[in-house]
Formats: structure tokens, C-alpha cells, sequence
């Protein structure tokens, strides 16, 4: 049976709430005001990087936040190790996000000893995935949700323009019993229709919808003067 709070997210759209270090939006406010916004706009839900950012988005929505805290720049990062997860679980966040790779984990335990652990404390588990070997991996070890998340950054799978739909449809073709979301690329409100046709419970976009800086690069780029420079 599929938790009430995952329920919740089925057939929508959560809106992906992150500012890159040293950016102007670098801020857990501001964050929380995005956040805000989302879901007025329609979001059934609202991703989040960063314990400050955790505990002040969830001060303001009423929908499920799925946090993550980033520890580094290389391998295994999103919410690396078990103290990672139980500090967001501690900032507020109703489902944690783990990098579900094979790779080495930061803190030598494995993927589905962590999972395990967090299970027995009371967390729902979104896997972040690389890949079809992630994603039988990640479910073995009890994930709530799958995810698409980290198609095209491991190394295994060619990092496509638009979402992995290739890795999608793997997915929910394979383990209908889990909820699978699509996250990475989804740029345009086509992208998202394709994503949730090709049967994704919910679908994450972020960069397209909350990171102004990429989305001025994509206008800019298309000027006429954009060839001179």
C-alpha cells in the first residue's frame, strides 16, 4: 500500500526549490517564498536542498517536502550518509532523498542499509537512481519511490537532452508496485506531459521553473547577436 503522504504526489508536479552556492537566491527565505509561489502556481510538492532550507520551506507549504542535503562535489553527494538523512528528517522533511547508485557510500555503509535504518526510524525513502541496475538495486532494498534523478551523471547512461525517457519507461514497465517520478531535463510543460503520459506518478522540474539565471542563458542565447559574442 502506497504511504498517504506519496499519495499525494500522484499525477502532479513538484517543483524543484535550489540555489547553487554563491548565487543571489542563496538564501533559506527565499527559498521558502519559491516555494510558495510553486504551489500557488499548482505544485503538488516541493523538493528542497540544505536543512536551513528544509525547515523554512516547510514552515510555509502544506504539501510534502522532499529533502536532500548535498555534501560534496563527487560520487555519491545527495544525502550521502545515514547522518545526512536523519538530520533532514530532523529539519522537517516528509520524504528523504538518497542517492541510489552502486557506487561507495561516504560513511561504508550500503545503500539498502541505509535504507533499512531510516525504514526502522520512520522515513519514506525517494531513490535517486543512475540507472536500470539502480533502479532494481533501489528497489530490492525497500524504496518508496523510484526516480530518474541521476540518469547522465554517473557515468553509466549518455546524459540525454530532454528527461531519460528510455529509463523511465524501464521503470514503470518493471516495478509497477513502486511509484516511479521523473526527474532531470524537463524543461518545457511538452517534456512533462510526454513524462506523465509515459506513466510517472509525479514528475520533479526544476531548473525550468526556479533558476533564473539558466533560464535567461536559454532566451539570451537565442538573440541575433548571440552568434557574435
Amino acid at each position: 500500500m502506497v504511504h498517504e503522504v506519496i499519495e499525494k504526489l500522484r499525477g502532479g508536479l513538484i517543483v524543484s526549490c535550489q540555489a547553487y552556492p554563491g548565487e543571489p537566491l542563496r538564501h533559506p527565505e527565499t527559498m521558502a517564498q519559491m516555494a510558495q509561489a510553486a504551489v500557488i502556481g499548482g505544485a503538488v510538492g516541493i523538493r528542497c536542498q540544505g536543512l536551513a532550507d528544509i525547515s523554512a520551506i516547510k514552515g510555509q507549504v502544506d504539501v510534502p517536502v522532499i529533502g536532500i542535503w548535498k555534501d560534496g562535489h563527487e560520487g555519491v553527494f545527495i544525502t550521502p550518509t545515514l547522518r545526512h538523512a536523519r538530520c533532514c528528517m530532523a529539519a522537517g522533511a516528509d520524504i528523504i532523498a538518497l542517492d541510489a547508485t552502486r557506487r561507495p557510500r561516504p560513511d561504508g555503509l550500503t545503500y539498502a542499509q541505509t535504507v533499512a535504518q531510516l525504514h526502522e526510524e520512520g522515513a519514506l525513502i525517494m531513490a535517486d537512481c543512475g540507472s536500470m541496475e539502480d533502479a532494481h538495486m533501489a528497489v530490492e532494498a525497500g524504496s518508496d519511490i523510484i526516480s530518474t534523478t541521476l540518469s547522465g551523471y554517473t557515468g553509466e547512461r549518455e546524459k540525454t537532452n530532454g528527461p531519460d525517457f528510455e529509463l523511465l519507461e524501464y521503470m514503470v514497465q518493471n516495478f509497477p508496485e513502486v511509484p516511479v517520478i521523473c526527474e532531470g531535463r524537463i524543461h518545457t510543460p511538452d517534456d512533462l506531459a510526454r513524462v506523465m503520459e509515459a506513466g510517472a506518478w509525479a514528475a520533479v522540474v526544476g531548473t525550468a521553473i526556479t533558476h533564473p539565471t539558466t533560464i535567461t542563458t536559454w532566451f539570451a542565447q537565442r538573440l541575433p547577436s548571440a552568434g557574435m559574442r
